[in-house]
């Protein structure tokens, strides 16, 4: 009996660590084709004979050797379901980030209300979806927004640059997102790369990417009603 327990425990021993050293080395092979993301190896999917992965916040799929890579999306025909989309959905609901972390002295701030609640965002001057965003924030009351510049779009750093060294820094924001006013050009010190190298660090790949002061990151636009909700969750 001893035996036997002995000799499972050991079966299970060695395929922990055979599984580890895989993952290990399948990583090491990834390195070099993204030296500059964060890569994670989630878990093998046995029956496709693939790894499931993340390079930033995108999930991927690449099979044992490092050899295929796969990007979109997987579906269970049979059970009607995204695959993909659901992981994805587990994945990002489980990040957080320390937001007292991140350098506000480099956010340009606005007080609304009694500016109790705090809520983050990195936005891109160039982004579609970050002005979108901008106009469902006219609705919210009650918060301190800090918005970093996160210029990963073409030309945007130009107008990054433009809008930090402004005399004021949220009239300029907001006129041009809210309004379509171009900042004049101007010359300073500004944070930008410091702020791409933050986002990067964190996997932010898109933008807007919104966090809460819970730590929780949503990436992408949602509506006022969304954001009301997320910013009187529980902090702890």
């Amino acid at each position: 009996m001893h035996i036997k327990i002995l000799f499972s425990s050991l079966l299970i021993f060695i395929f922990s660590s055979t599984a580890n050293a895989d993952e290990a080395s399948l990583k090491k092979s990834l390195i070099p084709y993204f030296p500059n993301e964060k890569i994670e190896i989630l878990k093998r999917i046995p029956s496709l004979q693939l790894y499931e992965i993340t390079v930033g916040d995108q999930l991927f799929y690449v099979d044992e050797k490092a050899k295929y890579f796969f990007s979109g999306y997987l579906f269970d025909l049979k059970n009607e379901k995204n695959l993909t989309e659901e992981r994805l959905q587990e994945i990002r609901s489980a990040r957080k980030i320390d937001i007292n972390s991140l350098p506000f002295e480099y956010s340009i701030q606005e007080i609304k209300g009694n500016g109790k609640r705090k809520l983050v965002i990195f936005s891109d001057p160039n982004c579609g979806y970050c002005k979108r965003l901008e106009k469902e924030l006219v609705h919210i009351n009650n918060v301190t927004i800090y918005t970093f510049l996160y210029p990963i779009l073409k030309g945007s750093k130009e107008i990054s640059k433009a809008i930090w060294c402004s005399d004021d820094k949220l009239e300029s924001w907001n006129n041009f997102m809210l309004n379509g006013t171009t900042p004049t050009e101007r010359n300073c010190e500004t944070p930008i790369n410091t702020l791409l190298k933050i986002g990067k660090k964190h996997g932010f790949n898109s933008t807007p990417t919104i966090v809460f002061a819970n730590g929780k990151i949503v990436p992408g636009m949602i509506s006022a009603e969304m954001i009301e909700k997320k910013l009187n969750e529980p902090i702890n």
